[in-house]
């Protein structure tokens, strides 16, 4: 989760990155205030101005992530907020209609090698095993999303066929409401069919009890969980 904050870009000295285990600097970042913006200034640039270079997509997107994580512009969260650029970046250039390729999952899967090729293009010059790496990773990613998506669907038309066979209150748009997330509320219901509380408490209880899906109670809140998406969006799965 990224925490609301207005520090900005970082100001004071004295960020490094360390070898978690041994404590040892394997990377200090730009230190001085006013080089970060500029290095972020130029950063934009070439996020924004194909005519700079006439790359890939793909593979300008790795030199971008390389980049602002040399940068580390930020006290904290730079590699959530790099991860999320990436993404950005491909619906930017309609590589994606919407930012469903969830990269994070393979750079945590192989964070060693992430952290040791990021830094080996520092040492070393090494570009190429940096741009395969994240080459791969689209690709796999793109991979798990899709066999992710088909789940989804075959769940959702397993439940429309349940529904439309049992419930005369089913709609489209019922079926798409228990889709969009792994659980609702009475509420979330309400508003989004636009119909009274009462009708929105009725359908759900009416499908808790069918064991359609769970109803599980917090506090004085009532969650109804689609046991089956969340299933299939569980770790396990992906």
């Amino acid at each position: 989760m990224l925490e609301k904050n207005n520090a900005g870009f970082r100001e004071l000295p004295g960020t490094n990155l360390k070898n978690v285990q041994t404590g040892q600097v394997i990377y200090e970042p730009p230190q001085n205030a006013q080089e970060i913006k500029e290095l972020m200034a130029n950063l934009e640039l070439f996020i924004n101005d194909d005519s700079i270079i006439d790359y890939d997509p793909i593979v300008k997107m790795a030199i971008i992530h390389f980049q602002f994580e040399s940068i580390h512009p930020f006290y904290d969260g730079n590699g959530r907020t790099g991860r999320i650029i990436n993404i950005l970046y491909l619906v930017l250039n309609e590589l994606l209609d919407i930012p469903i390729l969830y990269l994070s999952r393979y750079i945590i899967r192989n964070k060693k090698a992430y952290y040791q090729l990021l830094q080996d293009v520092r040492d070393n010059d090494n570009w190429e095993a940096w741009l395969l790496y994240m080459i791969s990773a689209v690709e796999e990613t793109a991979f798990d999303t899709i066999r992710l998506v088909n789940a989804v669907k075959r769940e959702m038309m397993t439940m429309k066929n349940t529904l439309r066979s049992n419930y005369k209150f089913y709609s489209q748009e019922l079926l798409n409401h228990l889709f969009q997330q792994p659980y609702t509320k009475i509420e979330f219901l309400q508003n989004d069919l636009g119909v009274s509380r009462v009708t929105a408490s009725g359908y759900l209880n009416k499908l808790a009890n069918d064991n359609v899906i769970v109803k599980y109670k917090l506090g004085k809140t009532n969650y109804y969980i689609n046991t089956a998406l969340m299933n299939t969006l569980s770790p396990e799965q992906l």
